[in-house]
């Protein structure tokens, strides 16, 4: 009964048969695969949860968790909102981009010279700060370009 509340099955005419429109407006291509990218991003991070919570010491595990487990929650709004041309996607977009460059700055800041410090380098350039870099521009470009 609860999931009928949130995905109503009458659609409105909300959507096509590609969901490519929203709103009565054509979502782009490019805010399709932003939407996409951040929703995936949020998706990937739920395995890597447990991986964490099951190889860190218990009070490292803790941080840690509740870190990306706000990031997860963060981007997959964002991603939801964006893919639904919902103007709201602002302030999720917002809290994970300051959520990914902390994360990124704390990886850094903590990482053992050496192997860990390459790791930390390696996911601070390919993921983190180009995902925060997405969800900063999300945040504050206006919405009229969908």
């Amino acid at each position: 009964m609860a999931l009928i509340a949130f995905n109503p099955p009458v659609d409105n005419g909300r959507c096509t048969a590609n969901g490519a429109v929203r709103g009565g407006l054509r979502l782009s291509r490019a805010r399709r695969w932003q939407g996409r990218v951040l929703a995936g991003a949020g998706l990937a991070l739920l395995p890597w949860l447990g991986y964490l919570a099951g190889t860190l010491p218990p009070a490292e595990a803790t941080a840690w968790v509740a870190l990306d487990a706000l990031e997860a929650a963060a981007l997959l709004t964002a991603g939801l909102r964006v893919l639904r041309a919902d103007p709201r996607h602002r302030a999720p977009a917002g809290a994970a981009a300051v959520l990914l460059f902390a994360d990124a700055c704390i990886d850094l800041a903590t990482a053992a010279p050496g192997a860990e410090l390459a790791t930390a380098i390696a996911m601070a350039v390919a993921a983190e700060l180009p995902l925060a870099a997405l969800c900063t521009w999300l945040a504050t470009r206006p919405v009229r370009g969908r």
